[in-house]
């Protein structure tokens, strides 16, 4: 076509976003003409247009994107997200707000920031991304281990996990099996401005989660991937082969001026023998996960579809996890004054993880490195052995059972269904006032099985065959929860209000039945009816309930939107509190200044944005238990009366009717700045909490028939330093774009007070004292050993044990003697689990059609207590031991390292080392780990069928930098029976646990 002396080209297109999704009504225009049009429901338009001339490509909240015309005839776009725009309105409590009106302290991570990490819990997704959140995977077990742990809250005994709330539900649980996939956006809240609106249950922070919603025209996608999960050599803990074994109990025999049995005389024979008993329960192991995802966006109604399904194969044998959900949600505009919306989530996991967390009790993982090299894992015929002992007179004093038979014969399985609902009716009766009236249930049912066959245990020191046992456990609970919401917003000129109030509803129960059973005639038969003995200490039935009432309101008020206030109250009546303090009020007041909207800042052109605001506010921890308040009955004890036994019952506690929740009074001071047009974004945030009125069991009067009294007691203080920046540092509008994203967090505590006549409280291998920080590391400090008898001789000993080679202790108290507990301890605190500082980092960057990610998370100055060597280093001989063992004190002219003391002189020397907590069990745990690294490739209408796609690669635990010692996981914390990660008062344990793998992926996004 021709006009004048110019030639028109008819120019035609897809304009698609950063997913790779067709976008509808994307204006597209000619630049200085009033020439446009837009994009179709497949993304396509067409549009004339000169050579040399310009076509602008706008939608909300994207980047405009500018394309001169050449001789093509064909341009196709991707438009990339406005961070800006986007990040413009965030998801807070009970709403949504401008984000420079937000003055609380808040951090979001939007789909853009989630997307491209193909891992499978939500809290790998965050590691590293957020200021002032720790989070550390204390375990590889598919499923679990991820401690999330905001502004380093910690408790006595009320627990220190954030409230979980998806699309506006706070649900009872944790979010470790919600598929990645489904979420849109988490908020984080931190302090109590934010949180307040939760009351009772904020102390520890809240995390929003938001879900997929609809989106403008009809969008499917799929996502797939697998990978391949494997245990890196690096930071295995490095124990004796068979010869190094034997040739130490060889040494441990001559030094001790004793025979050497015939099995160690010539260590050589086990040359090309050795048996790793740790390495033969781990595999390579693969996994796969395929989400459909579905959404539409109509003139009445949006609906998102997420279909997942995802199946991990453990890293030790025979561990198996599975997840199976779907998430359905809709809004539906009734009218111009009604909405109505649903969600719908159902989810079905199966897990089978064999014990293997856990001291030598329970961890086959533990047990395995004890377990001594020359003891064969096969039998002459390539079966695996039942049991292994050697004569007594080699020092084998235990039955050692086959870890590799125990991992596979035991069952150790959990199915979970969960439902997970919400309802709402929205009403508008005039202008600017909104009535919503929600319902939401949370239902679960769980089924637990264990059973151990007569031909294996998870314990050392059971001689097979064994008493085979089972226990059944199924668990159903029912959550819901009623909320009725009114807002009001208006505007006077330029003052700004909203007013929410409300009232909620909630209510929980549980039932839970176990049964356990023992002496199976067939293994084969693992029923309950196949069992000869039931267990009545190990079978029960119980139910346990719940009960919330609430009543909230916020006002929120700017002015010209510059100058910034909040004010909020919730008060809650809750169950779980003592019949003479039922009711608490949280109430909290902030402030901000956007300090960029004055003249004074007009003139300083690289300042694109400063806001400063302040919050004070009170919040409260109800994880106190449901029956704590009240005197409880044992009903399981039985009488004597004369020649008869009668059931009976009697009172195990005292009941405090004041028992209330802990209180955690915050304030925070912080500053968001914008530079060089939003280049450099920077937040700062300091705050300081003091949390009081901690749950504790108080020690009362014997004479009152009871030992303990549950009782509000006790002061800690918090304070922090939290920073964030983000910078672009290659323009985005270019073909290559480079963006980083860095925080780093410092988080104190100390504990003020605890009960009257209370000055410390013990964990297991910890103290929690008065003026020092929650749950020290506490014991002697080892000062290597004694050299010689001159050295014996001018130190302080343990009267009766301590010799020449023996270990050396530090005298705390100059009186000579080295004293274990008592008046005259000479125990001191060893180390802080807790770290100096936390920090992350992402560099995202783009070239073209191709993006690379790069997450890291570090941790630095926090210690690990190496609970594994109690016994991986008992000079007694009885385990196998560390290598290092083979450098130990052997005499005078052979000192050693000056680590490891003399075998010499039995378990009244070696005692000392191994039973009296010393720092050597003590190592740095400082680390810096790359987390995720993804590299992918976007391929724009690769055919007729799709409209994009992406084929991409990643490896996840990809490196970790550290100098820790004692094992692979420099972010582990365990207790002793496996079931969790050491809580408040003993943190930062490693006993050998599941280790983390590293994982390589493959994986394709499809848009069609």
């Amino acid at each position: 076509m021709l006009c004048g002396s110019f030639a028109f080209s008819q120019i035609q297109g897809t304009v698609l976003d950063e997913t790779g999704s067709p976008m509808i009504a994307v204006s597209v225009s000619v630049k200085g003409t009033t020439k446009g049009t837009s994009t179709d429901v497949n993304g396509k338009y067409k549009i004339d247009a000169q050579p040399n001339q310009t076509l602008v490509y706008s939608f909300v909240g994207y980047l405009n994107q500018e394309v001169t015309v050449g001789a093509q005839k064909t341009i196709d776009v991707t438009l990339d997200l406005d961070d800006q725009l986007l990040s413009e309105v965030v998801v807070v409590g009970y709403g949504s707000q401008l984000k420079r009106e937000v003055t609380g302290a808040v951090q979001t991570l939007g789909y853009k920031e989630l997307k491209d990490l193909p891992v499978s819990q939500v809290g790998q997704k965050l590691q590293g991304q957020l200021a002032g959140v720790q989070i550390n995977q204390t375990t590889g077990k598919p499923g679990q281990g991820m401690n999330i742990r905001i502004r380093g809250q910690v408790s006595v005994s009320a627990g220190s996990d954030p409230l979980y709330v998806i699309d506006g539900f706070p649900i009872t649980g944790d979010i470790g099996s919600l598929n990645p996939d489904e979420i849109e956006e988490i908020t984080i809240l931190k302090d109590a401005a934010s949180t307040s609106l939760y009351g009772s249950r904020a102390a520890n922070g809240v995390v929003l989660i938001t879900t997929k919603k609809g989106k403008p025209g009809t969008n499917v996608s799929f996502n797939a991937y697998t990978g391949i999960q494997s245990v890196p050599q690096r930071g295995r803990i490095e124990m004796m082969d068979a010869v190094e074994f034997a040739q130490f109990k060889n040494e441990y025999y001559t030094d001790a001026g004793q025979p050497v049995p015939v099995e160690f005389q010539n260590p050589s024979d086990y040359a090309g023998k050795n048996n790793d008993w740790y390495d033969a329960l781990l595999r390579t192991a693969p996994m796969q996960s395929y989400t459909l995802n579905v959404t539409s966006n109509k003139a009445d109604s949006r609906t998102a579809v997420v279909a997942g399904v995802f199946d991990q194969d453990g890293v030790v044998i025979n561990n198996k996890y599975q997840r199976y959900s779907l998430r359905i949600n809709s809004e539906f505009d009734v009218s111009d004054k009604v909405k109505v919306g649903f969600n719908l989530a159902p989810q079905y996991v199966y897990d089978n993880t064999p014990r293997t967390d856990g001291d030598r009790g329970t961890g086959i993982l533990f047990n395995a490195l004890h377990t001594w090299p020359v003891m064969p894992i096969y039998d002459d015929s390539g079966e695996l052995t039942l049991s292994n002992k050697f004569p007594g007179s080699t020092g084998n004093i235990f039955d050692y059972a086959n870890w590799v038979r125990a991992a596979d014969e035991l069952v150790n399985e959990t199915t979970t269904t969960n439902l997970l609902s919400n309802a709402y009716l929205q009403y508008e009766p005039i202008k600017n006032l909104v009535l919503k009236s929600t319902f939401n249930v949370e239902m679960l049912r769980s089924k637990f099985f264990y059973f151990n066959p007569s031909t294996a245990t998870s314990r050392i020191n059971v001689p097979i065959p064994t008493t085979a046992s089972s226990t059944r456990q199924n668990v159903e609970s029912l959550s819901w929860l009623n909320e009725n919401l009114a807002t009001y917003s208006k505007s006077y000129n330029d003052h700004n209000f909203e007013l929410l109030a409300g009232f909620t509803n909630q209510k929980f129960t549980q039932e839970s039945t176990r049964i356990q059973a023992d002496t199976y005639s067939d293994d084969r038969l693992p029923t309950i009816q196949g069992a000869i003995n039931i267990s009545r200490g190990g079978t029960y039935n119980g139910v346990e309930e719940w009960s919330l009432t609430s009543l909230l309101s916020r006002l929120t008020y700017n002015y010209k939107g510059k100058y910034l206030f909040t004010a909020a109250v919730r008060r809650d009546g809750s169950s779980r509190f003592g019949s003479d303090n039922r009711w608490g009020t949280f109430p909290s007041v902030s402030a901000g200044w956007v300090m960029s909207d004055e003249p004074f800042l007009a003139d300083v052109e690289q300042l694109s944005f400063a806001k400063l605001r302040t919050s004070y506010g009170v919040i409260g921890n109800n994880n106190i238990g449901n029956y704590t308040s009240y005197a409880l009955i044992n009903n399981t004890v039985n009488g004597v009366f004369g020649n008869t036994v009668a059931p009976g019952a009697v009172v195990t506690s005292l009941a405090n009717t004041n028992l209330g929740w802990e209180t955690t009074k915050q304030f925070d001071i912080g500053l968001d700045l914008g530079l060089f047009n939003d280049r450099i974004q920077f937040i700062y945030d300091f705050y300081t909490k003091r949390t009081t009125n901690l749950l504790y069991s108080v020690q009362v009067a014997q004479e009152s028939g009871f030992s303990n009294f549950n009782d509000n007691i006790g002061e800690i203080k918090f304070w922090g330093h939290e920073f964030s920046l983000n910078t672009k540092n290659l323009n985005p509008s270019k073909k290559l774009s480079w963006n980083t994203n860095f925080n780093l967090s410092v988080n104190r505590n100390k504990v003020m007070s605890l009960a009257d006549g209370i000055d410390r409280v013990y964990g297991l291998f910890h103290i929690t004292q008065v003026g020092q920080p929650f749950g020290q590391f506490y014991g002697h400090i080892a000062q290597g050993v004694y050299q010689n008898q001159a050295d014996l001789d001018s130190s302080p000993q343990v009267p009766g044990r301590s010799v020449v080679g023996s270990i050396k202790l530090t005298d705390q108290n100059g009186d000579g003697i080295i004293t274990n507990g008592g008046d005259f301890d000479d125990r001191v605190v060893m180390g802080n689990p807790f770290p100096t500082f936390t920090y992350g980092i992402t560099n995202n960057f783009r070239y073209g059609n191709w993006d690379l990610s790069i997450v890291g998370s570090g941790s630095q100055g926090n210690k690990l207590l190496v609970r594994h060597l109690y016994s991986t280093a008992n000079l007694d001989g009885v385990f196998n031991m560390v290598k290092e063992v083979q450098y130990r004190f052997r005499s005078e002219e052979n000192p050693g390292k000056g680590f490891y003391g003399t075998t010499v002189g039995g378990g009244n020397v070696t005692g000392i080392e191994r039973d009296w907590m010393n720092s050597r069990f003590v190592a740095d745990a400082s680390y810096f780990t790359i987390k995720n690294i993804t590299l992918g490739h976007t391929f724009n209408k690769p055919n007729k069928i799709f409209s994009s796609a992406r084929l991409y690669t990643s490896v996840q635990q990809a490196f970790v930098f550290t100098k820790y010692w004692g094992g692979p996981n420099p972010e582990t914390s365990a207790q002793r029976d496996g079931q969790g990660d050491g809580g408040n008062l003993s943190p930062g344990v490693d006993l050998s646990n599941y280790p983390v793998p590293r994982t390589f992926t493959l994986g394709l996004n499809l848009n069609f």
